[in-house]
């Protein structure tokens, strides 16, 4: 075991919502993978194959992302941890739109929610402050109960964000100045010492 504890962070694959690029929170329908985003999970499941260092699996308890689980852990061999807190953010009035259809009908909401985690979208009370506590908290009780162990987290774009963004003690509007795409993979290692480095971002070299 090495004394670097790491966390691979996998993005659900497509939904048929994600191409449009709509708002899919856990308020919403809970939509599954689309074909696109079945073959996406295989390929990254044999990326992960490829790898060959991975201990342990955990995910979001949504459709989406247990759907990706599943195929990781298939071709692994390894079971699933459904961990709650790693769902996505509940975008309320704001499931199913794209930005562009929330700056149209919720333009005061959106600009106070881009300006500050502690405002909640229309419709919900939930933050991304409060979205971040509960991040941080799955990645507390992975970083000790795997230390210097390998697990895949299988999440959605707001939690891994998230976790990238207080790796690099990023103030929270760098939040929406990073991409996560679709079936991506980003590293982020933590010493004994919780020290986090952010290894890998948005790589989907596996997808093409």
């Amino acid at each position: 075991m090495s004394d670097v504890t790491t966390l691979v962070l996998l993005r659900h694959g497509e939904t048929l919502l994600t191409p449009h690029r709509r708002l899919s929170g856990s308020g919403g329908t809970n939509p599954g993978l689309s074909p696109a985003g079945r073959s996406q999970a295989e390929a990254t499941a044999d990326a992960l194959a490829d790898r060959g260092d991975i201990d342990a699996i955990v995910t979001s308890p949504m459709r989406r992302c247990r759907e990706t689980a599943h195929s990781v852990a298939t071709r692994l061999g390894l079971s699933v941890r459904v961990d709650r807190d790693l769902r996505e953010a509940d975008f309320g009035a704001w499931e199913g739109l794209t930005f562009t259809e929330v700056r149209e009908r919720y333009p005061d909401d959106l600009s106070a929610w881009l300006a500050s985690p502690e405002s909640p979208p229309s419709g919900t009370d939930e933050t991304m402050q409060q979205v971040a506590r509960r991040v941080a908290a799955v990645r507390d009780g992975l970083v000790a109960q795997y230390a210097g162990a390998t697990v895949v987290v299988v999440s959605h774009v707001g939690p891994l964000r998230t976790l990238i963004r207080l790796a690099l003690q990023a103030p929270p509007h760098c939040l929406f100045r990073m991409e996560v795409s679709a079936a991506s993979l980003s590293t982020v290692t933590y010493d004994e010492d919780g020290t986090a480095t952010v290894q890998a971002l948005n790589d989907t070299h596996h997808l093409n």
